[in-house]
């Protein structure tokens, strides 16, 4: 992959990885989510991110599956635990759930998938413990705004978080605002989530719109190969786009090779422009 991320830690990501979110749930597309999930890494996208919520497991399932006939030392796997599970003894337990479906011994990255009702002193302790323990590398959040970010800060190891995982596309651009400025400036990378709007709700005609239909056509891509290579246009934005289709899975390894200039860069900025004020992150 040309496009990379350098994470605090100083380890090196693809810009471009895979997302499972609704992958494993049904056994008759298994076998080409399977092969969808092995072609993206045979083309470069080796970071791979699943949680336990999913399909109650069955996106890790699924996973663990994919990957069997890999070498795991080439794969950045990261996997997210549920606020229910972050404190006390249950993250252990979760985790060990969670490495026992992908069938390894330890994951890359562990997310706090989001804020619940455990201090985040607590989670952060039991978080590090994971990693001084060797079952994971290292670890970060998801779906944490601004002020979960601070208050994060304020925690001596709370400053150990690499990622936050939030939904960030052309047409939720929220984030820029505040959050995203945030980030860049203590480090810590975005991983964006539904980068295509998967979820649908805020797809809000992005795959129709003129100038993304225009830019498309120039380069002779598609619409969400444009959308990706705007998601990872800064060198600091790792997208996990989801596909159940492997020929889905290769066009959005191909957004890797596009590169946008500064005036096709404007122009999406005109059809989508930035915030100009706070707004509460998109979650669907």
């Amino acid at each position: 992959m040309k496009h990379e991320v350098k994470l605090a830690n100083g380890v090196t990501v693809p810009a471009l990885g895979q997302g499972t979110w609704y992958l494993g749930e049904n056994r008759f597309q298994r076998k080409r989510e399977i092969e969808g999930i092995r072609q993206g890494v045979e083309a470069g996208m080796t970071l791979i991110d699943t949680a336990e919520m999913y399909g109650s497991g069955a996106a890790e399932d699924m996973l663990g599956e994919a990957i069997s006939t890999l070498d795991r030392s080439k794969l950045y796997l990261v996997s997210k635990v549920l606020p229910n599970n972050a404190g006390g003894s249950r993250m252990r337990q979760a985790l060990k759930g969670s490495l026992s479906r992908i069938g390894v011994d330890y994951l890359d990255l562990y997310l706090y998938h989001w804020r619940g009702s455990y201090p985040l002193y607590e989670t952060v302790s039991r978080l590090e413990e994971l990693k001084a323990e060797g079952l994971i590398k290292a670890w970060g959040v998801s779906n944490f705004d601004i002020d979960d970010m601070e208050e994060l800060w304020r925690i001596p190891e709370g400053r150990n978080c690499l990622v936050n995982q939030v939904l960030y596309h052309t047409g939720s651009r929220g984030i820029e605002f505040s959050l995203l400025p945030w980030m860049v400036e203590h480090d810590v990378a975005l991983m964006s989530y539904c980068p295509l709007a998967q979820a649908g709700s805020l797809r809000r005609g992005l795959f129709q719109n003129k100038t993304l239909q225009e830019l498309a056509a120039k380069h002779g891509v598609t619409v969400p190969e444009i959308m990706l290579a705007w998601n990872i246009r800064n060198g600091h934005t790792i997208a996990i786009p989801r596909s159940s289709k492997p020929e889905h899975t290769l066009s959005n390894a191909n957004a890797d090779s596009i590169e946008l200039t500064a005036e096709e860069l404007a122009m999406i900025d005109m059809a989508y422009p930035k915030p100009t004020r706070k707004e509460y992150l998109d979650m669907q």
